[in-house]
């Protein structure tokens, strides 16, 4: 197969410019990377402001959209000695929103066993994500964390993990996702601009407004706040905040580049992120499923804050 279907984006107006083509080439590996017949692809916000040309280093218009899958390897680059063809994995690479698509080696891990494909979507962004959010953020037990946007792909993750940690868990949500939030094991659910009170560490995604109410609730001196997202916008903090008002460690997150830069901290991650799965804290999701085709109505839920969870398309 020379040609495949994909989601393209074609401006950066948005998701209502993310197209269904029929005609994309199908990638080609090179060293170090692995062919991938996409299986189910996950929607990150990210992905929004990628469509929106707000995303850091992110691609210009036009380029197939997505950056997570999970599926089955079909051929592999040169260098490549694992995941080997026929193999099931999940991780990151360019172009995910397509039937194919191409993605490094040392990135992909394996869907465990007894697990589809589709539940195996979020291990890496999402369970990984707050897994070494928590550990840069140096949770201990019997500390009180404070989650933004507690119902998101991320969140969830955060939520369970820290209480499995042993913490006092603080989740914000917007009011129709509580009852989510609740569930994964919160001990206090509020809404965006309430008071949580004095909390050692926050986990940080939304930006915007929100980001002036995670620093104020960080403890003084010894309260971390990790940043993992832009969602809500950009937010400066200086270092006069720092020196005269704050009195915080404030401190930042991409896995990408954490994988790049940090491969023995993300090899530990991965050893704990196994041992999570063999406990039984780390559970298959249950995302929500879209066909490819709706890859932008999936994008535009997304943006509006009308889903909770993690989101899938289906090629």
């Amino acid at each position: 197969m020379t040609s495949m279907r994909a989601l393209r984006q074609d401006s950066a107006n948005g998701p209502e410019d993310l197209h269904l083509v029929a005609d994309a080439p199908v990638p080609v590996p090179g060293p170090g990377e692995i062919l991938l017949k996409v299986t189910a692809a996950g929607v990150n916000f990210a992905d929004v402001m990628q469509t929106r040309g707000t995303y850091e280093d992110g691609p210009e218009a036009p380029y197939i959209a997505g950056f997570e899958a999970a599926g089955e390897v079909v051929a592999v680059g040169d260098g490549v000695a694992e995941p080997a063809v026929g193999d099931h994995v999940v991780g990151t690479g360019g172009g995910a929103f397509a039937e194919y698509m191409v993605m490094p080696a040392a990135g992909a891990v394996p869907v465990p066993s007894g697990w589809s494909d589709e539940q195996a979507i979020g291990l890496i962004l999402n369970w990984v994500t707050a897994l070494a959010a928590l550990k840069l953020g140096r949770q201990a037990a019997g500390e009180t964390v404070l989650v933004q946007a507690a119902a998101g792909g991320v969140g969830q993750a955060a939520v369970r993990l820290a209480k499995h940690y042993g913490a006092t868990v603080v989740g914000t949500a917007s009011p129709g996702k509580h009852d989510v939030v609740w569930s994964l094991g919160a001990d206090r659910v509020l809404g965006y601009g309430a008071d949580p009170g004095t909390v050692d560490l926050v986990l940080e995604s939304v930006g915007g407004t929100a980001f002036a109410t995670s620093l104020a609730a960080a403890k003084r001196v010894t309260g971390r706040v990790v940043v993992y997202g832009v969602a809500g916008g950009e937010v400066a903090i200086t270092n006069r905040d720092l020196n005269f008002r704050q009195q915080i460690h404030v401190i930042g997150l991409h896995l990408g580049v954490l994988i790049e830069h940090a491969p023995a901290i993300f090899a530990e991650l991965m050893d704990e992120l196994r041992a999570l799965i063999a406990a039984g804290v780390c559970v298959p999701g249950t995302p929500t499923v879209y066909d490819l085709a709706d890859g932008p109505k999936a994008l535009a839920e997304l943006e509006a804050r009308a889903t909770s969870g993690k989101l899938v398309l289906l090629p």
